[in-house]
């Protein structure tokens, strides 16, 4: 696993260009304050510049902004944590420094991975969960459980999307002229019957997203069972785990033996049954843009108690970054086994209203039998789950 320097403590790359290395310094200290800064975002920064000129300070800052998009309430420090590094003293003390040392890992089951510096605050949450980190792996034993129904049809089942690329068609009104030309021109200036074409359907992305922290334990195994089916049936799914930690696994339920496949997956999982993060470990998979963009007119499905820690803020935002850029937002819990569940959390009652599912994440046939009916789900946003309670 490669672990991306720490901004406070790490040297400056050797094979960057001459002069690069003041930008790449920028990027490191905004992440030291707690900016979300990806390095794909770094690298954009330095590109801007050189596009630019740059021949002023201006177009510096212009192309900081542009690449790091700080958030609207943090601009002033954005700008004061510029001034400070370009104009002043790097070091100059800015209110609401955080510790590099209780920042959240993002790890791709390539063997690639990302530190992403979210501010991990001090709070208090329900009497399950934890924000504390503990690491380590987890076995799984052969069962017997069969998914075959599912590895069959959810390809078919999952919602379609109209793609821009255009196929032959027999029948329909929009008329082929470039085909046609080509046809006429092929038989001296003929053409038994016009050509026409359609734009080609395509199943949409499936992304699952699941809670391997300890208030989930018992439920886990049994999701990365799902998800082993989901990817060997489409592919078109992305799986990811989160704790404390994100990790992607859809490289590893690649592989075709379930058994195999869930051992690499314990393997690369170090956050199994800790504390959880819901909040900080989403927004970490949001602010990596090749990671966002799996959600990008996806079906997300998080498999989680959704038990946040401490003030829901950060909870609610990730869910609504996912509803507005997601197809359909479905949150799936074992709590909701229990017919009187009701979602009476501050942070189950923030999200409500951008779920387009709350279901009953307790057992393997009922998961399956959603999974199969999201084709056919058609409800407004937000309906589904109101009405479900």
């Amino acid at each position: 696993m490669i672990k991306f320097p720490r901004c406070d403590t790490a040297p400056v790359p050797e094979d960057l260009p001459r002069g690069a290395g003041t930008l790449f310094g920028f990027a490191r200290l905004l992440r030291r304050f707690g900016f979300a800064v990806a390095p794909e975002q770094a690298i954009t920064f330095m590109q801007a510049v050189t596009l630019l000129g740059p021949r002023s300070m201006d177009d510096i800052r212009r192309s900081a902004v542009a690449t790091f998009a700080p958030a609207p309430e943090r601009r002033v420090e954005f700008d004061a944590l510029f001034e400070s590094w370009f104009l002043g003293d790097a070091r100059a003390a800015i209110e609401g420094e955080v510790e590099p040392e209780e920042e959240p890992h993002i790890k791709d089951a390539t063997d690639t991975a990302e530190e992403q510096s979210l501010p991990v605050r001090d709070e208090t949450g329900g009497e399950l969960t934890s924000g504390s980190e503990q690491l380590g792996v987890r076995a799984f034993s052969y069962d017997g459980l069969r998914l075959d129904k599912l590895e069959r049809a959810i390809g078919s089942a999952l919602p379609w999307r109209r793609s821009f690329r255009m196929v032959r068609t027999r029948t329909g009104t929009n008329f082929d002229l470039r085909g046609s030309m080509r046809k006429m021109l092929a038989a001296d200036g003929d053409i038994p019957s016009p050509q026409l074409r359609r734009r080609q359907r395509l199943p949409r992305r499936l992304l699952l997203l699941l809670d391997v922290s300890g208030s989930m334990k018992l439920h886990t195994e049994d999701y990365l069972k799902l998800a082993h089916a989901a990817v060997q049936g489409t592919g078109r799914a992305e799986v990811f785990s989160f704790g404390t930690r994100l990790t992607r696994l859809t490289s590893a339920l690649r592989i075709r033996n379930r058994d195999q496949a869930l051992a690499r997956a314990g393997a690369l999982v170090e956050d199994w049954d800790g504390g959880t993060r819901i909040g900080q470990t989403l927004l970490a998979f949001q602010s990596v843009p090749r990671f966002s963009a799996f959600a990008r007119g996806a079906v997300v499905v998080i498999l989680s108690d959704a038990l946040e820690r401490g003030e829901p803020a950060e909870m609610e935002t990730a869910f609504r970054r996912f509803a507005a850029s997601a197809h359909r937002l479905s949150l799936a819990t074992p709590l909701a086994g229990d017919p009187r569940f009701r979602p009476e959390t501050e942070a189950l009652r923030a999200i409500l209203p951008m779920l387009d599912d709350l279901v009953d994440g307790s057992s393997i046939a009922g998961l399956t039998r959603f999974l199969l009916s999201l084709g056919a789900s058609s409800a407004p946003r937000g309906t589904r789950a109101s009405r479900g309670l």
